[in-house]
């Protein structure tokens, strides 16, 4: 008999025997700035293949029913000839202009424009990215492979997410974070526990009120109302607040007079790096939009509370707070936020990343979002260190895929 055939021989002979696709750049990721970069690059005539589902994160990781936080002017997917605006989409499918678009509604847009901008893309996930002498080579899920000469990272906050480490090891049934729950209808009944006091978690927690459960919104300190000056406050506050609203920057992100340092990302690059922190950060901040409050009547707020412990009772779970009292709860929602760590994407092949350099889990970037692996880019949330925090919102996806572009077509270094 004779000696057993390692069926390891044949996959790689079967590996080496594929076929390889080449494309000078590939784009991963078909959200806002995905999309904004690959339209960019094709109108440049730089042979561009994205891959991605379109619009994925926003379908399957914020719950139905939101609304966009940015106004009308600062929600448009960025193209060079500006034909793909909202004003055209809604225009064309016969839709009301409104500020605060419905997220779904904005879901569609985004299809629509990946249809005019990037009929060609390509679903299919890509397992591995590693580099190769002439750039790098992407493994495809199904075992594909393509060349590259240029790899754009637009993952946005794909496995982003934080969860303070008191809510380790808990089963997801009684605690999931808010990028996790599409829909929150399985919550009606239910008393639901959600932790923040960003958009996102007064939000969440209003359409968990509108749906029939019970919900309760604990965070750390009081919730600051965005807006909340132009109806709720003295005439001279609402003055003011009439000011700033006129004087505010188009993307509208932080306030004024921030903001206008937070919409020229080439300024931001260029300032000392404690200078560009602290300005993203307060242009951050977790806060709300006004138009919210009405909503919220009759949700209980605990404000000023810090969960210090969540241990599971049966099947719900017991929540103790900073101040000694408790609380038990059909659920726990964490409206968190997310923390970058570009690790987390889980595409780069370990030697390609460890020469990535990082401030905080962050890629340092130079001009046109390039990592220090030349070739190697980084756009939207991945951006915010370098770039400031316009890169957190669509508003930023013309300014990146502009730059981007400049240096992929040898007009920048």
């Amino acid at each position: 008999m004779g000696a057993e055939i390692n069926p390891a021989i044949f996959k790689t002979v079967a590996d080496r025997a594929k076929p390889v696709a080449h494309c000078d750049v590939a784009v991963l990721g078909a959200g806002p700035y995905g999309l904004a970069v690959a339209a960019h690059l094709k109108a440049a005539n730089i042979p561009t293949q994205v891959f991605g589902e379109p619009m994925g994160f926003w379908r399957r990781n914020m719950p139905k029913g939101m609304k966009l936080r940015s106004p009308w002017r600062a929600s448009h997917i960025a193209d060079p000839a500006k034909k793909y605006s909202l004003e055209t989409y809604t225009s064309e499918k016969g839709l009301r202009r409104t500020e605060n678009f419905p997220l779904d509604e904005f879901v569609r847009y985004g299809e629509w424009f990946q249809s005019r901008v990037a009929p060609d893309l390509d679903r299919r996930k890509v397992a591995l990215v590693e580099a190769t002498a002439n750039g790098f080579r992407l493994k495809l899920e199904d075992g594909d492979i393509v060349d590259a000469k240029r790899v754009v990272i637009a993952m946005g906050l794909r496995h982003q997410e934080y969860r303070p480490p008191q809510f380790d090891g808990l089963p997801s049934e009684l605690v999931s974070h808010s990028s996790e729950n599409a829909t929150l209808e399985q919550f009606n009944g239910k008393t639901v526990a959600v932790i923040g006091r960003g958009q996102s978690a007064c939000e969440t927690a209003v359409l968990l009120h509108e749906i029939g459960a019970k919900a309760e919104l604990i965070s750390r300190g009081p919730v600051h109302w965005i807006g909340e000056e132009a109806s709720g406050g003295t005439p001279a506050q609402r003055f003011i607040w009439d000011v700033h609203h006129v004087m505010s920057a188009p993307s509208a992100v932080g306030p004024f007079p921030l903001n206008w340092i937070i919409d020229a990302p080439d300024v931001m690059r260029y300032l000392p790096n404690g200078l560009r922190n602290w300005i993203s950060t307060r242009s951050l901040r977790p806060a709300a939009s006004a138009w919210l409050r009405e909503r919220a009547q009759g949700m209980r707020f605990n404000a000023g509370r810090l969960v210090v412990a969540a241990n599971p009772q049966g099947s719900k779970i017991a929540l103790t707070f900073d101040d000694g009292t408790s609380s038990v709860v059909d659920h726990v929602l964490l409206a968190t936020g997310y923390r970058m760590d570009i690790a987390k994407f889980g595409v780069l092949a370990p030697e390609l990343l460890s020469q990535v350099d990082c401030i905080d889990g962050y890629p340092k970037l130079s001009n046109g979002f390039q990592s220090s692996v030349p070739g190697l880019h980084f756009v939207g949330s991945s951006a915010v260190k370098s770039y400031g925090g316009l890169m957190r919102f669509v508003s930023g996806s013309g300014y990146a895929a502009r730059n981007l572009t400049r240096v992929a077509s040898g007009q920048g270094r």
